[in-house]
């Protein structure tokens, strides 16, 4: 008889965890899951990831067609009117086939799905709902949840978080977003396209945290461009609810005279934090950060031997795709094969319009660590950008002085978030930024801008 009910138990079953689930079954392991939600998926495909998308490429098509950005091409649509629980519903359907989808994964690789909310006993040991089970090696892939704002109380109907802003019933007259990241611009994209009015208040002097600065700027101009009032070096002090109207309470950064805003719709957006409330931890002996994650090694061991964990309970960047390969590494790991993943090429992408990416280091941290060079291509001047009529944005490669391997591309486009798997893999593999350039790339493509900063990088792109 078995030592343990299973080989490998995963804690939780987002994008991490049901993919590690699904690689440990493939390898031969007794596999568990232990998901709380009625549906797999996690916050990626229920509340994140995938009913974003769905709403962003539903919202593009109503601005496209409702505010004339067609008629130059000859296409021109009258009455255009918008059903927004049509477009939900739309929405809900995505989700519940992707959902479904890894439950079929589930049953085709004969991974158990343990239905409720997991907590250790022990190192071994793991209470899922009104079962107790017992496991030789246990992930831990419960992935984050919003960072709270102190003293703001979410209510899911004037004030919101992120999985509040994408059921919102009706469009927001005044939308004020509080947080210049990712998902705040993303979001706040969505229901400005759909007519709100929207503010996003960043406490920095600049949007998008983390991301190439050059990069960061052109998206703060485009965005204005487009209609975003943003609020920079601007802190949050306060949001009073009267009603179905909202005040939020704003002032320096730095310190000075405040000032209110009133809103119809408030998005709390600053962050996510490390999901551990409940898994009594303390019980298995897992250490903890100082940031409050779980506390890895290279391989994704914890302190503790037979537990592991992913994703973003652990540290690192909060991607879901940074998770998915870790979970596929992780369990490799467990079966004694060699699991690895270069956590200094995972692409970020910023899904608004025009999309921003980048992997690799920016220019400002590529410089601190020693000489550069440094290639840009405009879309302005890229001839199916200029065919499009959609010439926001450019590319940019940053590469060793030295040795012209590539260290970081960086760009804002339409087709961004596709094209910087290109520059990923080429970084995979160890590319100059010649090798880029003497690639041939199909023309005429976006992805020419990419072939042209990187040319530009020794001085020498053809068309500007």
């Amino acid at each position: 008889m078995a030592e343990h009910d299973y080989d490998v138990l995963v804690i939780g079953a987002g994008p991490g965890g049901y993919v590690a689930a699904i690689r440990a079954a493939q390898l031969g392991l007794r596999t568990a899951c232990a998901e709380s939600r009625e549906t797999l998926g996690g916050t990626c495909l229920n509340v994140g990831c995938i009913p974003s998308k769905a709403l962003l490429h539903a919202s593009e098509m109503y601005e496209e067609a409702a505010h004339g950005a067609l008629a130059k091409f000859g296409i021109d649509f009258q009455g255009v009117t918008l059903d927004l629980d049509r477009m939900h519903a739309e929405k809900a359907k995505a989700v519940k086939e992707l959902t479904g989808g890894i439950e079929f994964l589930f049953k085709k690789n004969k991974v158990e799905w343990l239905k409720g909310r997991a907590s250790f006993q022990d190192k071994n040991t793991v209470s899922v709902g009104d079962r107790t089970v017992t496991a030789k090696n246990i992930v831990i892939a419960t992935g984050s949840s919003v960072t709270p704002l102190p003293g703001v109380e979410i209510d899911q109907k004037v004030v919101v978080d992120s999985t509040g802003a994408l059921a919102l019933p009706k469009v927001p007259e005044h939308l004020v977003v509080i947080g210049g990241g990712v998902i705040g611009l993303e979001l706040g994209s969505v229901w400005r396209r759909l007519g709100a009015k929207v503010t996003v208040v960043e406490y920095l002097d600049q949007i998008l945290p983390g991301f190439d600065g050059e990069v960061r700027k052109e998206a703060n101009k485009i965005f204005k461009k487009q209609g975003f009032e943003l609020r920079l070096s601007t802190k949050v002090t306060g949001v009073t609810v009267q009603g179905d109207k909202a005040s939020v309470q704003v002032e320096p950064a730095q310190g000075g005279e405040g000032e209110t805003l009133q809103a119809d719709a408030v998005l709390v957006a600053i962050g996510r934090r490390p999901n551990i409330d409940g898994l009594n931890l303390e019980a298995a002996g897992v250490e903890l950060t100082k940031r409050g994650q779980v506390g890895i090694d290279h391989d994704f061991r914890t302190n503790v031997p037979g537990i592991w964990a992913i994703g973003d309970v652990a540290p690192g960047l909060m991607l879901a795709h940074k998770a998915e390969d870790e979970g596929i590494a992780v369990a490799e790991n467990i079966a004694g094969q060699t699991g690895i993943v270069n956590h200094d090429v995972i692409p970020s992408v910023v899904y608004t319009h025009p999309e921003v990416a980048g992997v690799g280091l920016t220019e400002e941290v590529a410089r601190e660590k020693g000489e550069i060079k440094v290639g840009k291509f405009p879309f302005m001047a890229n001839s199916r950008a200029k065919t499009n009529r959609d010439t926001d944005g450019l590319v940019k490669v940053i590469a060793d002085a030295k040795s012209d391997r590539v260290l970081g591309v960086w760009m804002i486009g339409s087709l961004a978030g596709t094209m910087i798997a290109q520059a990923a893999q080429a970084m995979e593999f160890g590319a100059t930024s010649e090798d880029i350039a003497y690639t041939c790339h199909a023309h005429p493509t976006h992805s020419e801008a990419l072939k042209e900063a990187a040319m530009a990088v020794t001085g020498k792109p053809i068309h500007i």
